[in-house]
């Protein structure tokens, strides 16, 4: 699908915790002026109200009617049938809320809910990080092409998705790509969000400056820059400790899914400090009880943001062998690789890109 070329509408939400952000896209873009209403978490009737008001007031705007509604919503869900589960910050969904259905009945068009991170990651697959290094990869020369994604975004907590040949990894249980229950590799008893999150990055530059006052990610930034006073080397470290406790989860996840990594969310800004972090486990080693050692993973994994880094992955050429007892040649790859990339079109319109495209493949598949 040419996603750009569509002029099907699809109606698309940003669902906070304090207010909802109501839009339209077509071909891609937005194609009315986004429209706010508070999200009254607490209420279920004044959220469900403020719900439907807010997509009257897009679908009134809208030149022809909308195909489908199709958003990210905090989990946990069953987002296939569109029932909301309990959230920490939204208390009137307690007990479960059928939220896809009741607005499916509102406006009789179907209704596609998901987490933001499967949404980031189908956004980035289709729309985003995936095409462009394929096309960066053809452009060099290079026949090796990439069908599989793993998108994490790094923020509030560690979200993810996956999707595999242009499918997105939903499981079973609706719970297909999470990383974020894995066991933490410093602290076994716990999960590794608490070493991938806002709160981590803060709590580490406390214990490694001593520092007592109160930061933003972006203030901690900002001191691994020299940007602003303060331990400079704290900053680094606590960035640098994210990126070593993902990959531990990554590490997990690409021996599964092999495929390409792209990184998104709040925390993405400190990439510089994350990434030789997060590539230095990836490429590291393990062992065997006889004493032996080999990679971590598989396949070597490239920093796709570092020019030099990208000409030696896409570089690697394939080459002919011969088929034995016969004249034929056939192409053999034998350096299986894999990169690691930051969002270039950004966490938040994946993530719109996501829920559209995810709307229209979903009717087109029917």
């Amino acid at each position: 699908m040419d996603y750009k070329q569509e002029r099907r509408i699809v109606m698309t939400l940003d669902a906070g915790g304090t207010n909802f952000v109501f839009s339209a896209i077509a071909g891609g873009e937005e194609i009315v002026e986004p429209f706010t209403l508070p999200s009254a978490p607490n209420h279920i009737g004044s959220c469900l109200k403020n719900l439907t008001d807010g997509f009257r007031h897009i679908y009134d705007l809208l030149p022809e009617p909308p195909v489908a509604i199709s958003f990210a919503f905090p989990g946990p869900a069953d987002y296939e049938a569109g029932i909301i589960g309990d959230l920490p910050n939204f208390p009137a969904f307690r007990g479960g809320v059928a939220l896809g259905p009741y607005l499916q009945e509102q406006f009789g068009i179907p209704v596609f809910i998901n987490n933001d991170g499967n949404l980031f990651a189908y956004g980035e697959a289709l729309t985003g990080i995936l095409p462009e290094i394929n096309g960066r990869l053809e452009k060099a020369g290079s026949a090796k092409r990439y069908r599989n994604l793993i998108g994490v975004t790094l923020g509030t907590g560690f979200g993810a998705g996956v999707v595999t040949d242009g499918r997105l990894l939903s499981g079973d249980n609706g719970t297909g790509g999470d990383l974020w229950c894995l066991r933490n590799l410093k602290y076994p008893q716990f999960i590794v969000e608490e070493s991938v999150s806002i709160r981590a990055v803060k709590r580490v530059y406390a214990e490694r400056s001593g520092s007592l006052e109160e930061l933003t990610p972006k203030d901690i930034c900002r001191i691994a820059e020299g940007r602003l006073p303060g331990d400079r080397n704290a900053a680094q470290a606590a960035f640098a400790e994210l990126g070593e406790m993902a990959a531990e989860a990554l590490s997990a996840a690409l021996t599964l899914i092999d495929g390409i990594v792209v990184i998104g969310g709040g925390l993405s800004g400190a990439s510089r400090y994350i990434l030789p972090a997060m590539l230095d486990v990836l490429n590291g080693s393990i062992g065997m009880m006889d004493g032996s050692t080999f990679g971590r993973l598989q396949m070597k994994v490239f920093n796709l943001e570092d020019e030099n880094e990208f000409a030696s992955f896409a570089g690697c050429q394939s080459r002919q062998i011969p088929v034995p007892g016969s004249g034929r040649k056939v192409l053999y790859d034998p350096f299986k690789r894999t990169g690691i990339a930051v969002t270039h079109q950004g966490t938040s319109r994946s993530i719109s890109l996501g829920a559209y495209v995810y709307a229209l493949n979903r009717l087109d598949n029917r």
